[in-house]
């Protein structure tokens, strides 16, 4: 029997994600980027249980990692896999739960992802953040916390914060919001202090968040997204903490690269928000502001790649993307780089079948993904 056959189960499904602009520059609390959710999903189901609870996941092992209570809280038997983002979840739900008052009580989770291969090689579309979004919206529905979109968003980014302390939990907000977003991250620092000296309870909707915005974005009308992934899974925290080492981030050259990137980024929101654009040169289609945006962005990743020392492009993403430009359509590595996937948007009028037959050649596999239609409201600020 499985988990979602069980009398009383709750079965979540979260989706993962795809940067679209802003990489990089969105660790920096407050620089914009855009995201999308995609339409393949890692499942979460809770059942239950009597006197300890446990977390089951083909991804990591045969065996179920169980944990139980102490004195000091979660006790957890590491003997298999640390399961991080879902512990730090249930860790935090845990710490709301006992702030609201309400009853301790047990339950086994099971954890299935469609975000990767068959062979378990991770395509990069935020699994960490689809399974701590989905741990947190099965406990909320549990306990009963009578959380909203945004609250699930702050929990799940508290918990990601404490495995990942610079995440910017814009893969986040893409798994719980859904649809094509606008995102500015909060300071964790603050936020991370905020919790220690008010709680859990105390930090959700509160002045902690400032600066933390998230809007819906439009998807472009005439323009196709299409994702192309190099069959080489990248580390997205090894990647970021390489560029931060090879950064200074007082100095004028990352500077340049914040003001680049939002006001490139800011084109692009305006693209996905209106029809058409005014800018310095004159009228231009929502559309063909957001190609060039996205131009740009790759640009100024091949920039910092080259000044950090970090192989953001590598030559797959290369051939990817200077595919999509043969053919008049736009393209780029999609989060951190360094493999994984890049995206496309192309005009309906362009060369695709042309496109793909060069991904082909190079062993860039085409992956048939859509967007998450939108869920819940946004929140700005």
């Amino acid at each position: 029997m499985t988990p979602a056959e069980t009398t009383g189960a709750i079965v979540v499904h979260a989706p993962g994600k795809l940067f679209v602009a802003g990489e990089y520059a969105v660790v920096s609390p407050g620089e914009p980027s855009v995201l999308i959710a995609v339409d393949r999903y890692l499942t979460v189901s809770l059942t239950e249980s009597v006197d300890e609870g446990s977390i089951h996941s083909p991804e990591y092992s045969r065996m179920p990692v169980r944990w139980t209570r102490g004195q000091d809280g979660l006790t957890l038997d590491r003997e298999h896999h640390p399961y991080d983002y879902v512990i730090a979840a249930i860790e935090v739900s845990e710490r709301l739960r006992a702030e609201r008052g309400l009853r301790p009580r047990f339950f086994d989770l099971f954890i299935e992802s469609g975000l990767d291969d068959p062979s378990g090689r991770k395509f990069g579309l935020g699994s960490s953040a689809a399974v701590t979004v989905a741990t947190i919206a099965a406990i909320d529905e549990f306990y009963g916390f009578g959380l909203d979109a945004r609250g699930r968003f702050e929990l799940a980014m508290l918990a990601t914060i404490a495995v990942a302390p610079n995440a910017s939990g814009g893969d986040v907000a893409a798994s719980t919001y859904g649809g094509w977003i606008g995102y500015r991250s909060p300071d964790r620092e603050r936020l991370r202090a905020a919790r220690s000296e008010r709680g859990v309870a105390a930090v959700l909707g509160s002045d902690a968040w400032e600066g933390t915005e998230i809007i819906r974005l439009t998807p472009p009308s005439s323009l196709d997204l299409l994702v192309g992934w190099t069959g080489h899974p990248a580390s997205t925290e090894r990647l970021v903490s390489g560029v931060s080492r090879g950064t200074n981030v007082a100095g004028d050259a990352h500077t340049g690269f914040l003001e680049a990137s939002r006001a490139c980024v800011g084109d692009l929101w305006r693209a996905l928000a209106a029809h058409p654009v005014e800018t310095p040169g004159g009228t231009v289609s929502d559309d063909a502001l957001a190609l060039e945006a996205i131009r740009r962005n790759r640009r100024l990743l091949q920039e910092l790649g080259a000044r950090t020392g970090v192989t953001i492009e590598t030559d797959r993403l290369r051939v990817l993307c200077d595919a999509a430009e043969a053919i008049g359509a736009a393209g780029k590595p999609s989060g951190a780089g360094g493999g994984d996937c890049g995206i496309v948007l192309a005009p309906a009028h362009s060369d695709v079948a042309g496109m793909l037959r060069v991904w082909e050649t190079n062993d860039i596999r085409h992956l048939t993904i859509g967007v998450h239609p939108p869920e819940g409201e946004h929140h700005a600020g």
